[in-house]
């Protein structure tokens, strides 16, 4: 029997591989893809069986793919647009230039899949936009009432006002206009202010389509910039980022982001609760982030040591960062650079970009904080020229390239080729292999039996360990937070002397938040994170050991890297069920992918189970402070909270330990479940399955092998 399988030679090769036929990844997946199509086909001209529908089952879940996703921080003007331009090789893609980047807006950077840029643009809903100028208009009315009466003694802290009023006008102004006449919360929800954007009414994704980058830029700035010079005199165009969640780029044409996802992140997260909850989850599943700042002022720059600090427990033990490049932009950057020659010109940048680096690796080694998440091994720094780069100057003294060969190896990583290969081979084993009849099949069964309960006890003693181990430092954390909350406390509530109106402010809108001060220009207040800082101070190190984000180990010990059935040996003894022992072998490797997804998704919520007990037990205690009256609401709050936490604090962080202990138990159970039920399902089909319906596909392997051994031979040639 011959299959027709199309030849993918018209397609563009991403690579050329050595080797009697010159086979590239997309005609190898190609073509594998087209002979399970066909498989499938013959699976279903058969009876349903059991084991008919478990592999049909397996060939549909062959399409499972990962996409590595990489967080890009930095202050408006850093460079970031000009950098992910440069990275790309768009040189008008992303706006930027003299508007204010607006850092509500989250950009995700794709490929596509066809010739065509295209923009996904997600909005909040019409029901949080409402409670959003609702909050506005409130803060105002409150300001201005506070102007008239003395609510407490002391200086007002103008600057939070000044910024918190700047912050809401310009995006009142941006959707309704400096001249706005609107005066009530439903002239601001009026459908007509919105006509131009049905979809956010409907609660729907809008998709705009462009020939070009450039078109692109132009288009979607009215949805991710803000541009001060609204009203004035000038014709008024609405821009509708104040209402925008997220927007998704595609960019045709760009095989290094095929598996890749750039995402252009604010510093600090949101205060609205959507557009906070998607940040924190999207740098939560950031396996690299780039921190961008200006070269010349990058030992002094604040803000983006200050988005280091903020994000490293989610990016390090309850994310899945791995790498933290430090990107120092604007390298060709002198105020008398054209004076002088070529050649002094490449020196004068050489030694202040290695003077940059040297202080950059200082400052990290300085942060100690940072430094239980990630090691020195974790932290690199570039140095680039993004406009030089992309008009062709200094290609060899920017690390541009050094960036995109790290995007292009992080993309090779998660190539899905190879795993739908496998994964194909193993399937065709199975069927032929099921196939054939031997009085064998009982004998290897049960000694496959005994290598998995083997196997399984191991992951069981890992995992108990952990436990133990996790109980043990959380106690210490317990007593170690009992004897210290009363300090945490004067430090979150009695901050500054003799700013007490201003404070009241702040602390009012912490307690209507949940616990949570969010200002744009100003370090995050999080009472609950402090309040539980104690309890992941003292896990921290043996959570990053047992659920480390890099190195070779893998989580819980190495116990689901070293998982095996020991097919490969068993092969050398019963070489007449060979097939069946091929997708056994598949199979670990399917199983050990899943587990660790599984472990990865998992971990981030046995880390956060601390904060969110912590925050659960707070939550009557907040609502109880923001029924505070004016007369003397300041001093009501915090009494309030003070004495919350001193009646609550023997059952609060007891409660806390417990809760991560039972979503660490948890995801224990469900591992181990996952392993027996997955692997006692795959021995019963491929030994103890009696299926005269199955179909010949000895041709079909036949051709999979060949294509699988290529690409093996060609993934060993690429190793270093």
């Amino acid at each position: 029997m011959e299959l027709d399988i199309e030849s993918s030679d018209e397609q563009p090769a991403a690579k050329q591989h050595c080797g009697e036929v010159q086979f590239s990844e997309e005609r190898i997946l190609s073509d594998v893809k087209k002979i399970m199509v066909h498989t499938l086909g013959k699976l279903r001209q058969q009876i349903n069986t059991k084991l008919n529908n478990f592999l049909k089952k397996k060939i549909i879940g062959l399409n499972i793919d990962k996409r590595e996703m990489v967080g890009v921080f930095g202050k408006t003007g850093a460079g970031k647009s000009s950098l992910i331009n440069a990275v790309i090789g768009k040189k008008n893609f992303l706006p930027s230039g003299d508007l204010s980047a607006c850092t509500s807006v989250m950009i995700k950077v794709e490929a596509s899949i066809n010739n065509k840029y295209e923009a996904e643009i997600e909005f909040i809903t019409k029901e949080e936009w409402h409670d959003e100028v609702w909050s506005m208009l409130q803060y105002r009315g409150d300001v201005d009432q506070e102007n008239d009466d003395d609510v407490d003694d002391g200086d007002c802290d103008d600057d939070n006002d000044e910024d918190e009023d700047d912050d809401n006008e310009k995006k009142l102004s941006a959707l309704y206009g400096k001249d706005r006449k609107l005066t009530s919360l439903e002239q601001f929800m009026d459908p007509k202010n919105f006509k131009e954007i049905p979809e956010f009414l409907k609660s729907r994704t809008k998709t705009l389509t462009f020939d070009s980058a450039e078109m692109l830029s132009e288009g979607i700035i009215k949805y991710t910039r803000n541009d001060s010079n609204q009203g004035g005199g000038k014709e008024f165009n609405r821009l509708y980022w104040p209402l925008v969640k997220c927007v998704t780029i595609k960019v045709p044409n760009t095989a290094i982001l095929q598996h890749v996802t750039l995402v252009d992140l604010p510093g600090n997260g949101d205060r609205n609760k959507s557009r906070d909850e998607m940040w924190k989850g999207i740098v939560g599943k950031c396996s690299t982030v780039w921190i961008v700042a200006e070269i010349n002022r990058v030992a002094a720059e604040k803000e983006c040591w200050e988005i280091l600090k903020s994000t490293v427990s989610l990016l390090g033990n309850g994310g899945e960062c791995q790498n933290i490049h430090f990107i120092c932009t604007k390298s060709d950057h002198f105020e008398d650079f054209q004076d002088h020659s070529a050649e002094d010109r490449l020196a004068l940048m050489l030694k202040r970009n290695t003077k940059a680096k040297e202080e950059v690796k200082t400052e990290f080694s300085k942060l100690l904080n940072v430094k239980k998440h990630f090691s020195e091994d974790s932290f690199e720094v570039f140095t680039v020229s993004s406009k030089e780069f992309l008009r062709g100057g200094l290609e060899e003294n920017t690390e541009i390239p050094k960036l995109q060969k790290f995007l292009q190896d992080l993309n090779d990583c998660h190539s899905e080729t190879l795993n739908y290969v496998s994964g194909a081979y193993g399937i065709l084993s199975l069927i032929q292999g099921t196939r054939g009849k031997t009085g064998k099949n009982e004998e290897v069964y049960e000694e496959l039996q005994r290598n998995k309960s083997a196997q399984v006890e191991l992951i069981k003693k890992a995992m108990d360990k952990t436990y133990s181990d996790f109980e043990e430092c959380l106690s210490k954390g317990v007593e170690t937070s009992k004897c210290s909350f009363g300090k945490t406390l004067k430090t979150s509530l009695y901050p500054h002397k003799n700013r007490n109106r201003g404070f009241h402010r702040i602390l009012k809108c912490l307690v209507q938040n949940g616990g949570i001060y969010k200002h744009k220009n100003k370090k995050e207040i999080n009472l609950n994170m402090r309040l539980t800082s104690f309890l992941t101070n003292s896990i921290d190190e043996e959570f990053k050991k047992t659920f480390p984000n890099k190195g070779n180990t893998g989580p819980f010990n190495g116990v689901i890297t070293q998982f095996s059935l020991n097919t490969e040996k068993l092969k050398q003894k019963y070489n007449d069920v060979e097939l069946q022992l091929t997708f056994l072998k598949t199979e670990e490797e399917k199983v050990q992918t899943e587990l660790n997804i599984m472990i990865r998704s998992g971990k981030k919520a046995v880390y956060s189970s601390l904060i969110k007990s912590i925050e659960e037990t707070m939550q009557e205690c907040y609502k109880n402070a923001a029924r505070a009256e004016k007369t003397g609401a300041l001093q009501n709050m915090r009494e309030t909270i003070e004495r919350h936490v001193r009646v609550s604090k023997d059952t609060m962080f007891e409660k806390a330990k417990k809760a991560m202990l039972a979503e660490l138990q948890s995801l224990a159970e469900e591992i181990q479940e996952t392993v027996e039920r997955t692997m006692t399902e795959a021995l019963e089909l491929s030994f103890r399955t009696e299926d005269n319906a199955i179909p010949d596909v000895s041709a079909e392997l036949e051709m999979v092998q060949k294509l699988y051994d290529e690409l093996k031979r060609n993934s060993t040639k690429e190793m270093p």
